[in-house]
Parts: structure tokens; C-alpha cells; sequence
């Protein structure tokens, strides 16, 4: 019998976990087997549904309970589907957001694909809270699914330590279930759960054999910066955020963008494959009104905004604070807007998800010590207007006798601003990320900086064990002119287990995506960077029209 020993989100806590028992173990048994330090709720047979089409064990359990400094209960509390007929294999669910719930674990395969995810191709799948309740501070209103951040503990298990706590118990329930080993254990997520995965592959090199990170937030406390950069731009265009920029107005941009670097690529289609060459190409000012009371383009104040914005912050040293971005045309999304500008969200009085959750987040997770915020729309607002980028924005990076760990030791993986990976690639380990160019919440950029210091630092041969993918016109995460019906999972697993090292991925678009309905053509070509998809030719709506160069 294995045993691994690991840290708990407890100070100094071992937990010795056995990983495989000596027969399997039946659904309903688990719970009178769990690990040491663990507590199932649950573990019952589960029949087919519409929503979740296979059969398979549902278990629900917590582990390391324990009250907080702030007086709340905490727990890592955690989701395992064990599919009847599986494939041998494990899938650790990394979720985004501010987490604070056990979203279902089915493992989404983060293409546009929706019903295709690990459980259903045989996967068995764990899926946390990462650690905290989001619902536990009502009292709060709208911040309160960050005021878990007034713990310290609960600050890391959001940061690292609810993956590395939680792996190896779920790891051991599967294993105990079905009597076997796991033969590859994968790890994904996008957004925060992108970074979760590099988080992972730097802090934890040994503990998966594949990782997909999707447009990952591994900076985040720096680019949660930028929500205050953004909020006071626009609001010196109107003070009423969704009125700064409309829908037509977003419009006109990205038809200016298209203009100057849609055919850069060798075909208009709709989509600006050559990112780089654009932010050359394109110029703001070439949408801005010339004359009064003209039509079709964005007033200089507007223009100013914008540009403001893809600059990225800067203190009054002139001193970069996150990350620059890039023009594209999915910046007219509806993704794009919910983000930065208007919301549908009648609680928070339609302000964007950056001028709430973002800034609830930036106030109570991100700064040291946790800032005080009101819970309704306007007090998060009146906090990040009045966000000063040489006073506040050094609080990312402070420490005092009770939060010991900075936000940017507890969310940022270790070295990222020189990464090499090294015990990733001694491990034979393989990673795939990818990231959209319109993604307004985490920049483009700073992935690509991220990954050529990466290149850099392995001799240029970074693409051994890590490939990197630009989406043309995707925003963060589904919606937009881009297609996304793509699948990288499949080609993570088999560059993992037949050492079939990725090259370019088709794409399509799926039935659901009305933004990216528009594009010409059906079919499209993924590169690995620093590749650009040029236009070959021919007529045929399919991936052949592309090559990568």
C-alpha cells in the first residue's frame, strides 16, 4: 500500500492517505471508508440525465474543517462523480471566479462543446469550493462572496492550498472505488482555474501528468488592478458606466480594427489572425469623429478612454502595473461588455462584473490588510474610483502579523516573472494553455510575456512540455466572433500517453455562438504560438484554407 503526505489547509497537518485498498469498493461503502480527515455526506448510484447523460457514483464530502479568525466555518468541501464504466483515468476540476461553491464535477472540456466533458468520456472528476462559502456573508450584499478573504487561511486555500489538500483524498476515493490505479491524472480549468493549473505546475510539478489552462489569471491581484484603471477611464467618458460606450459604439471600433487588420492574415474573414501586425496597423484615432455632430465614430474622449485602457495601469512614475493589451475585434462582444462595461445583473444595478465581483475581490482578497467595502453596486464603484495606483495598488504585495502571505505569494505561482518550470519538465509533465486576444479581464500579453520568458529560460525548446495558443476574437471564455468549438483536452491527453506532441487545431463554431455566426467560413486553423493561421487559398470552408506560419 502507497501512502502520500501532504500539507493540509491546517498549519503543519499530515494526513496519511492510503491510495489504493485491497478490493473495490462499492458506491454506497465509500463513506464508511473515506481517508483519514475526511467526511463524505454522500455516495449514491446516480442514473442518466438529460444534463448529465452517464451513470455513475455522486459524492459529496469536506475535509480540514475549522472557524476562521473572522468567527465563519470553514471547509474544503468537494464533489467526485465516478463514472460506471471507467476509463482509468482522473480529472481535477479547477473552477474560476471567487470559487465559494462545489460546482458540479463533470470537467468541461473548455471548447464550445458544452455536453462534452471528462465524465462523459470516462473520467472521474473532483470539484471544490476551494476552501470557502461563498454565501456565508449575506450580510455583506454583493461583496460578500469575497469577504472570505478577511481569513488568512482562507486567502491560500483560494491561492494553492485547497488543490494541493484536496487532490490526493479524491485521488485515494477513486482508487479505493474502483480497486485500480489511476493510470494519468489531469488537471483543468480556465480563468482563475487557468491559473489554479499553473499554479499547479509550478508549486506541485509532480502531481498531474497534463494540465489545460484556459486564458489563465495567474496575475491576478495585478490585473484586478486594472478594474480601478478601467472603471475611472470610462467614467470620464459618462459617469454612468454602460452610457460611456454603447453597443453601436462598441461596433464602430471593431469595424475600424477589421478595416486595418482583417485581411493581414491573406483573407478578410472576419477574424484578425495576426494580432502583432495589427497593433501596428490599427490606430485609434483612424474611429474618431473629425468634425461636430458626425456620425459612425467615437468621440476623442471615447478614443481616449480606450486607449487609456489597452495601455494597461501605470503609477505616477510611469511604472507598468500589470500588463498591456491588444485591439481586436471581439472587444465589441457582449462577453467583452458584461465584463467591462454593462452587465445584465439587476442586483448590482447592471454595473460591469470588473466594478463588483472585481472590485470586491481587489478590496478584501487582494490588499493586505483587507480593505473595508459597502456591499451594494455604488459603494464598490465609489472604492475603485477612488483607488490611488501609487498608494493602494503596493497593498497587493503587503504583509502584516496576521495575513503573513501577500496576495501575490498566495495567487501568483512562484517565479512567473522568470518561469523555467524545471521539476514540471524533470517530470515528463505536459501543459496546454490557451488564451483569447479579446479577453478583457486577463490580458493576452501577459500569457505571451509569461511564456517567452518561459522559451527563454529552457534554451528556446519551452514547447517540449508547454504549447501556447492564441484565439483570435475570443473575449473571457463563450460568446464571441471567434469559433470556439476547438478541443484541446484531446490533444493534452495524447501528447501525455502516446507522446503525440501538438501541432495546430481545428475549429468551428459551435450552433449556440450567434457572434461568431458572422464569420466567413465555418472552419479554422488554432497555430502554436508565435505561428499566425495565413491564408493558403481556395474556397473550401474548412481548416485546409489555413497554414500556419
Amino acid at each position: 500500500m502507497k501512502y502520500t503526505f501532504l500539507m493540509g489547509a491546517t498549519a503543519l497537518a499530515l494526513l496519511q492517505v492510503p491510495v489504493v485498498a485491497q478490493a473495490a469498493l462499492a458506491c454506497a461503502d465509500l463513506k464508511a471508508a473515506a481517508p483519514a480527515g475526511v467526511t463524505l455526506s454522500e455516495a449514491v448510484e446516480t442514473a442518466p440525465t438529460p444534463e448529465v447523460p452517464i451513470d455513475h457514483c455522486l459524492v459529496h464530502g469536506s475535509t480540514v474543517p475549522r472557524q476562521g479568525i473572522d468567527g465563519k466555518t470553514y471547509a474544503i468541501r468537494f464533489e467526485l462523480r465516478l463514472p460506471k464504466v471507467w476509463n482509468g483515468r482522473f480529472v481535477h476540476q479547477f473552477n474560476g471566479g471567487n470559487d465559494g461553491a462545489v460546482v458540479p464535477a463533470l470537467g468541461p472540456t473548455l471548447g464550445g462543446n458544452k455536453a462534452d466533458t471528462a465524465l462523459s468520456r470516462g473520467y472521474a472528476v473532483v470539484s471544490s469550493d476551494a476552501g470557502h462559502d461563498g454565501k456565508a456573508n449575506p450580510e455583506r450584499g454583493i461583496a460578500g462572496s469575497a469577504a472570505f478573504g478577511l481569513d488568512p487561511q482562507a486567502r491560500r486555500d483560494y491561492g494553492y492550498t485547497a488543490v494541493q489538500t484536496l487532490n490526493p483524498l479524491a485521488e485515494a476515493l477513486v482508487e479505493n472505488h474502483y480497486g485500480k490505479q489511476i493510470a494519468y491524472s489531469y488537471g483543468m480549468g480556465s480563468s482563475n482555474g487557468g491559473r489554479h493549473a499553473l499554479m499547479a505546475a509550478t508549486r506541485l510539478p509532480d502531481m498531474f501528468d497534463g494540465l489545460l489552462a484556459g486564458y489563465p489569471g495567474f496575475n491576478l491581484p495585478k490585473a484586478a488592478i486594472q478594474h480601478a484603471w478601467d472603471i475611472q477611464a470610462w467614467t470620464k467618458v459618462n459617469p454612468d458606466i454602460a452610457k460611456a460606450f454603447s453597443r453601436d459604439d462598441m461596433a464602430v471600433l471593431a469595424k475600424g480594427i477589421l478595416a486595418a487588420c482583417d485581411d493581414l492574415d491573406g483573407l478578410a474573414d472576419g477574424i484578425v489572425a495576426d494580432a502583432q501586425a495589427c497593433q501596428t496597423a490599427f490606430k485609434p484615432q483612424s474611429v474618431q469623429c473629425q468634425t461636430a455632430g458626425e456620425t459612425g465614430c467615437l468621440s476623442e474622449s471615447q478614443v481616449a478612454a480606450l486607449t487609456r485602457s489597452v495601455q494597461g495601469p501605470r503609477n505616477a512614475k510611469g511604472e507598468q502595473l500589470y500588463s498591456e493589451w491588444v485591439w481586436d475585434p471581439g472587444m465589441a462582444s457582449g462577453n467583452w461588455r458584461g465584463w467591462k462595461l454593462e452587465s445584465g445583473n439587476e442586483a448590482w444595478g447592471k454595473k460591469p462584473i470588473i466594478g463588483v465581483m472585481g472590485a470586491a475581490s481587489l478590496a478584501q482578497v487582494f490588499t493586505t490588510p483587507p480593505t473595508a467595502v459597502g456591499g451594494k453596486p455604488d459603494d464598490l464603484q465609489a472604492f475603485l474610483l477612488g483607488f490611488d495606483f501609487d498608494r493602494d495598488a503596493p497593498k497587493i504585495s503587503a504583509k502584516d502579523a496576521t495575513f503573513t502571505e501577500a496576495a501575490t505569494d498566495f495567487m501568483i505561482p512562484p517565479g512567473s516573472n522568470n518561469p523555467d518550470l524545471k521539476g514540471f519538465k524533470a517530470a515528463g509533465h505536459k501543459m496546454i494553455v490557451f488564451h483569447g486576444n479579446a479577453d478583457p479581464v486577463f490580458s493576452v500579453l501577459d500569457t505571451v510575456n509569461w511564456y517567452k520568458k518561459l522559451d527563454a529560460n529552457n534554451g528556446g525548446a519551452a514547447g517540449d512540455f508547454v504549447k501556447l495558443y492564441r484565439i483570435a476574437g475570443m473575449p473571457h471564455g463563450g460568446g464571441g466572433p471567434y469559433y470556439d468549438d476547438f478541443d484541446f483536452f484531446s490533444a493534452l491527453v495524447a501528447w501525455v500517453e502516446q507522446s503525440e506532441a501538438p501541432k495546430a487545431v481545428a475549429a468551428g463554431v459551435t450552433a449556440g455562438n450567434k457572434e461568431g455566426a458572422g464569420l466567413t467560413g465555418t472552419r479554422f486553423l488554432y497555430c502554436l504560438y508565435p505561428q499566425v493561421a495565413r491564408f493558403n487559398g481556395g474556397t473550401a470552408k474548412d481548416e485546409t484554407r489555413f497554414t500556419c506560419q
